[in-house]
């Protein structure tokens, strides 16, 4: 493999491992808000232990989220500088929103919910949970525009003396409409992952007879996740609806090889399963309900959708575009030059998206009823559904973006600037291969302490806690009160 190929698998290593955190530390934010201003509110003892408890499992997850996420920033100058070069005016933007604003919000007000009990008044400190979460979800949003602006870009213009494309409209930048349905879409999913972790830990914690004292506690928290991820997940299928058709209007290649659909059809149907040829030019046997693409695609059974064949010559007259507009070193191309992604790559992952995401709120509906009116799991495949609660939308969400990645593909930048044209350029093979080889083993060991944290804590369950001061019984020399 050469550096592109290389560069590729870095970044997909790391963004994907990334990302592990993310919807995790967004959902679970929300959750642990809404436990500590129920414990502000009714001064049940069980909702600070929750709040608590799950606190320690989102930091524990905040902080691993951190560590991987800084990495992502290094590869932009190191692996991709003439990407860097050519958009980064753009790029760059709400990337620096996103560090300065909402990250700085978020992590601060983690640290004064950490060491706030007892400090700060209750109602103000559990506020601090809120601010946190507030800052999950405007880091979300600014790095999904910079994303945004890959997959549609809007708001720029070429500068031919400096070589490089310009921002003129930032608001355009955080407004596009790939951002208005990603960013829902997204952040739905991010609670649906939240409430299945919350879901699952709980469901498990019941099933141990040493926790046997706080079953009600754990069903209660069990039911709440449940609900949480439901509900969720009901607004993921409607976004993803949503951006479906969307996807369809601004890259209808990325939906075609979704679909593996090789020819233009009306009434086409979704695939079941789908069989192609080796050069992945034509279906030799598929399996399809009719008219559903259609109506994924269109909003209508009966409509049009393009195929791969057709698509595939708007795609090289783009590109000739771009290389007539913008020069040749960014509109150059690796491999085949077919100008179509990995269709196998793009139809199976979006396929397991769909079918883990659709799984997983399966379990969460199975979950409210098995604890409906104070029913209580007994069955040793509650083991298995905890387990998997969590993971299957992690999964899921994981499929989603590799399938986002995969289908917009040979471009960087759609229509603008192709993947060989950003790679750098100086960096060579044997470099890219010993920092990914590097950044692979220690996100191995980051793994291993992260699992042997998390099932630690997870382990010990929702301990025992004092009700924590008023900042007026507090003395200025008195210990702050750590959330571990």
């Amino acid at each position: 493999m050469d550096a592109l190929d290389l560069a590729r698998w870095q970044f997909a290593i790391t963004t994907v491992y990334h990302f592990l955190f993310v919807p995790i530390t967004i959902g679970m934010s929300a959750i642990v808000a809404y436990f500590h201003i129920q414990w502000v509110r009714t001064k049940t003892p069980e909702y600070l232990r929750l709040a608590k408890f799950f606190g320690k499992l989102f930091t524990i997850n905040f902080a691993l989220g951190l560590v991987t996420g800084i990495v992502q920033e290094f590869q932009f100058g190191m692996n991709w500088s003439d990407y860097s070069r050519f958009v980064g005016d753009i790029f760059g933007a709400p990337l620096a929103f996103e560090a300065l604003l909402a990250f700085f919000l978020e992590s601060t007000f983690l640290g004064l919910w950490i060491f706030g009990w007892g400090r700060l008044p209750e109602k103000l400190h559990a506020l601090t949970m809120v601010a946190v979460h507030i800052g999950t979800v405007l880091s979300a949003y600014f790095i999904l525009a910079a994303n945004s602006f890959m997959q549609n870009p809007v708001g720029y213009k070429f500068n031919p003396d400096s070589g490089r494309a310009e921002m003129t409209d930032f608001l355009a930048v955080l407004t596009n409409k790939v951002q208005l349905v990603t960013f829902p879409h997204v952040i739905t999913s991010c609670y649906m992952t939240g409430g299945a972790m919350v879901m699952g830990v709980s469901l498990w914690l019941m099933l141990k007879k040493k926790h046997a004292a706080d079953h009600s506690m754990y069903r209660r928290s069990a039911r709440i996740g449940a609900w949480v991820s439901l509900v969720a997940s009901i607004g993921v299928m409607v976004t993803g609806d949503i951006q479906g058709k969307i996807m369809t209007e601004v890259q209808p290649m990325k939906m075609a090889a979704a679909e593996a659909l090789y020819e233009t059809k009306t009434n086409a149907g979704f695939s079941i399963f789908t069989i192609g040829s080796l050069d992945g030019s034509k279906e030799i046997f598929s399996i399809r309900i009719p008219g559903l693409l259609s109506f994924l695609a269109t909003g209508n059974f009966h409509d049009q959708v393009e195929g791969i064949n057709q698509i595939r010559p708007q795609e090289q007259a783009l590109a000739q575009k771009v290389t007539e507009r913008y020069g040749a070193e960014v509109g150059k191309l690796a491999y085949d030059k077919t100008y179509t992604p990995n269709i196998p790559g793009s139809y199976w992952s979006f396929r397991l998206m769909i079918g883990l995401g659709a799984l997983s709120s399966l379990l969460s509906l199975i979950t409210l009823w098995g604890t409906r009116k104070d029913a209580s799991p007994a069955s040793r495949w509650w083991k298995h559904i905890a387990i998997w609660s969590p993971l299957l939308p992690v999964f899921a969400i994981s499929f989603g973006w590799i399938f986002t990645e995969i289908g917009r593909q040979p471009w960087i930048v759609y229509g603008v600037m192709t993947t060989a044209s950003g790679v750098s350029p100086s960096v060579s093979a044997a470099n890219v291969f010993i920092s990914m080889v590097v950044y692979t083993l220690l996100y191995a060991a980051l793994a291993v302490v992260e699992v042997k944290l998390f099932t630690d804590y997870v382990k010990k369950g929702a301990e025992a806690v004092e009700e924590p001061k008023s900042p007026d019984e507090m003395s200025d020399d008195s210990q702050l009160q750590f959330a571990y």
